[in-house]
């Protein structure tokens, strides 16, 4: 009694500001609980929709039918952005824009420039598509081409067709593959919507050390593109699924299919979520596509929040629990436990020795000769033979 009325507009202002308030806080939330997910062709604000390609494996001899293979990978590219209106990101395998040159003097006439012809195709197919991609280039020419051998390249195109990260393979799959090994390291490059990403190759992923590598350089997708044959399915299917679960982190899988001659391609690209649970995953099919939308949130606020199988944060902070029960603060033990890791580091070559303790000291084997790599000596090999039977005695 005796006050004045609250004005309407007061009322509406003071309604509007909650309503504001509450839809923001709800917008919170379910942005928190965003999911991964598969079987759809969109994508949204906080997932970056993301295809591997099972392109067939080419047999190629010559620059002019690697352009004119090129030619059809940047009309997948387009054709497939119209299929997945969603699509942010597509991955090809590896030699898909090449093949394989079981040719020495092809290999070095096809080695390519980087940037060249082959990656300006590749650009204008991203930028008229407006997606990002990753392309293959078996190879791409050494510094002192050529006389030395070419590298085993990837690099990631944004959707402006520009090169953003080239990455040289670091492991090449010996004794078969000849590529120089790569000199740039692992790299990671914010991706489309921000995703943080690294780039690795085939035999790469064979190495928990280069996953640790990526992850711990704050890679968000680790993308695998492979050019793997039979019999190692199988071992390839479980491996990709393993250091996803152990990095916290999504994995594209870009794999060929079919048969170059020499080779059958096992396919089975996939996109893996970061708890190594497979969101799809191709059978052996030419020209298969696998797609799936990653969450941003989900990984992000995986690794802030998650406890007992956050092994990024674990790894450097060993034993947390018990160290701060005993008082000796809450950071754990930030030291490395692991003597081969500190001797690589510090002595490689002592690392070298540790690991011919434990396998052979020479590149090549007697009891199964391959092309360009020398047999042991006859002493290589008794020396060889009396290391074994020590070591099972």
């Amino acid at each position: 009694a005796g006050q004045a009325p609250i004005p309407i507009s007061y009322l509406l202002q003071y309604y509007l500001r909650r309503r504001h308030e509450y839809l923001h806080h709800v917008t919170s939330l379910t942005k928190r609980r965003i999911m991964s997910r598969h079987g759809d062709i969109s994508s949204s604000e906080d997932t970056v929709g993301v295809c591997v390609f099972q392109y067939p494996m080419p047999r190629l001899h010559t620059n002019e039918e690697v352009i004119e293979n090129a030619k059809k990978i940047c009309e997948i590219v387009k054709g497939t952005k119209i299929g997945l209106p969603g699509m942010d990101l597509i991955v090809f395998p590896e030699y898909s824009t090449m093949g394989i040159m079981y040719d020495r003097q092809e290999m070095f006439d096809t080695a390519c420039a980087i940037p060249g012809p082959l990656t300006d195709m590749f650009g204008q197919a991203c930028k008229e598509a407006g997606v990002w991609g990753v392309f293959s280039l078996t190879g791409e020419q050494h510094e002192d081409h050529p006389k030395k051998n070419p590298y085993n390249t990837l690099v990631l195109i944004n959707d402006m067709g520009e090169i953003v990260q080239k990455y040289r393979k670091l492991l090449p799959w010996t004794p078969i593959e000849g590529w120089t090994p790569g000199n740039l390291g692992t790299i990671v490059t914010e991706g489309p919507k921000g995703m943080r990403i690294s780039m690795i190759i085939c035999d790469d992923g064979n190495y928990p050390e280069i996953w640790r590598d990526c992850s711990m350089k704050g890679a968000e997708l680790i993308v695998r593109p492979q050019g793997y044959m039979y019999p190692a399915k199988d071992q390839q299917v479980q491996v990709s699924k393993t250091m996803a679960w152990c990095n916290q982190v999504y994995v594209a899988v870009a794999n060929a299919s079919g048969f170059d001659g020499v080779y059958t391609y096992f396919g089975h690209s996939a996109v893996i979520g970061m708890d190594g649970r497979t969101l799809g995953e191709c059978g052996t099919e030419d020209n298969g596509i696998q797609y799936a939308q990653l969450s941003l949130s989900g990984i992000r606020d995986a690794r802030a929040n998650d406890q007992s199988q956050n092994q990024l944060f674990k790894l450097t902070h060993r034993g947390y629990t018990g160290v701060y029960a005993n008082g000796d603060g809450d950071k754990g033990v930030a030291e490395c436990p692991f003597e081969w890791c500190r001797t690589w580091v510090t002595d490689p070559k002592l690392a070298q020795e540790m690991a011919e303790k434990v396998t052979r000291k020479t590149i090549g084997v007697q009891c199964c000769p391959v092309a360009g790599i020398p047999p042991p000596t006859e002493e290589e090999e008794e020396l060889l033979e009396l290391t074994n039977e020590l070591n099972l005695e």
